[in-house]
């Protein structure tokens, strides 16, 4: 197919014949005179290929070659040159020209330079797309899955990376929420800036105090200096929050002025000083449930949930685990400095049926105890833990004259053969189950589901 090709030449007599040469061989071409209206023209429309001449007013070809070699994408550049300026040319070529032309050769050797660059560039363009969709497949960042569960997760992260929403990311524990938080820091564009983490739980209200907004010296006993906080630390940056429930309630009011009011007052200070981060928070509770028992603040709960996102459970999204068992081997392979193992077809198939109540972060724990452990390059079924080893599918063994233990144990792989049917969904999950969402819930975390 014809390529759109910007001539760029001041010269009226070669730019005529040069676009007569090209439009006969099916390529369209539009004229600029010198770099500064190519950078016009190109601002207007796509092109294929530039091909522009070195010497021109205005604007010469290396000021042209300059710009376009920052930007991102840019078009294929062939330079034009005479028969004493070669050396410009191999100039050109280092600031990214794909090649160059003397200017009075034959039309046949402009045609195949020309071809030639636009087949280049189309490999190049192709092998981006292909890397791209392999990084689609395999995941986002850290973030390991081409699942449907998970596409859903790729495409908030894609939306909000740009700007500086405030982001809450719910779901059981190990399921790579912090992973989400690192994840749209790195692609956006406070990359550069400081991410800080801090898990709200287990920390006293006066230490949590301490640890979100700072202190003054002598604030309270041990306070010997003073300290700003991780508010005041990630100023620029993202403030990620893990366990965000776990704020104490008598905290929740500052906490809410902080998020609303991008400021943090210190303990044992009277004058608010003013923040500027962009919050994440997680949770692995139901946030909407903790505000219905008092023990979240409606108010905190909306300011946070201005983006939501949920991570799947690794039992809603097994397809992954074969992805997921790549990504670790290759990972602990270069930690422990030893050639990559590999896991047997039946070890895999365990592996991808067994549920995963710690979900990728156990996933992740089994792998790195197979390199700990075991000095053959193979990890085979004897290798796994008897809990992974033994475990059989909800579903196995029905109809075989296997008796389950208790009620119990069957209301549990029921509700997990449902899970792992929608999805993750916990709305389908209780319609298949004839029962509604918020006694799924208590039945959740009834069996730590």
């Amino acid at each position: 197919m014809g390529a759109r090709i910007l001539l760029v030449e001041d010269e009226a007599n070669m730019a005529r014949t040069l676009t007569k040469n090209l439009e006969r061989a099916g390529h369209t071409v539009e004229h600029a005179p010198h770099g500064e209206a190519a950078l016009a023209r190109l601002g207007q429309r796509p092109f294929d290929v530039v091909l522009t001449d070195l010497k021109m007013p205005v604007m010469d070809g290396m000021q042209l070659l300059r710009v376009l070699h920052e930007r991102e994408p840019s078009p294929a550049v062939v330079v034009l040159t005479g028969y004493g300026t070669i050396e410009s040319a191999v100039e050109a070529m280092k600031l990214g020209a794909a090649d160059y032309l003397i200017k009075d050769a034959r039309p046949q050797e402009i045609l195949v330079t020309v071809e030639r660059v636009l087949k280049v560039d189309a490999l190049r363009r192709e092998n981006t797309r292909l890397r791209e969709e392999v990084g689609r497949l395999r995941g986002v960042g850290e973030l390991i899955g081409g699942s449907r569960a998970l596409q859903g997760v790729y495409r908030v992260i894609e939306a909000v990376k740009g700007n500086k929403s405030t982001v809450l990311v719910s779901g059981e524990s190990g399921t790579g929420k912090e992973l989400v938080a690192r994840t749209i820091h790195q692609r956006g564009p406070l990359a550069e800036h400081p991410f800080i983490a801090i898990n709200c739980a287990g920390l006293s209200e006066t230490l949590l105090d301490s640890q979100l907004f700072g202190h003054r010296r002598g604030a309270f006993t041990g306070a010997v200096a003073d300290h700003d906080g991780v508010f005041r630390a990630a100023h620029g940056g993202t403030l990620f929050l893990d366990e965000v429930s776990e704020i104490p309630l008598s905290l929740q009011p500052k906490f809410l002025r902080a998020v609303q009011e991008r400021e943090v007052t210190p303990l044992g200070a009277s004058v608010p000083v003013p923040v500027d981060v962009r919050l994440i928070a997680a949770t692995n509770r139901d946030l909407e449930a903790e505000v219905r028992g008092g023990r979240f603040r409606a108010d905190l709960f909306y300011r946070l949930n201005v983006v939501h996102i949920e991570m799947p459970p690794l039992r809603a999204h097994p397809e992954d685990i074969p992805n997921l068992v790549e990504h670790f081997l290759q990972s602990f392979s270069r930690q422990y400095r030893v050639s990559p193992k590999r896991v047997t077809a039946e070890a895999l198939e365990r592996l991808t049926a067994y549920t995963w109540p710690g979900n990728v972060r156990e996933l992740q724990n089994l792998i790195e105890r197979a390199f700990a452990l075991s000095t053959a390059e193979t990890i085979t079924l004897e290798d796994l833990p008897p809990a992974v080893a033994g475990w059989t599918p909800p579903d196995a063994g029905a109809g075989d004259g296997t008796e389950l233990s208790t009620l119990g144990d069957m209301e549990r792989r029921l509700i997990t053969a449902a899970l792992r049917k929608s999805e993750g969904n916990k709305k389908e999950a209780a319609r298949l189950l004839g029962i509604d969402r918020q006694r799924l819930y208590r039945k959740i975390e009834k069996y730590g589901l």
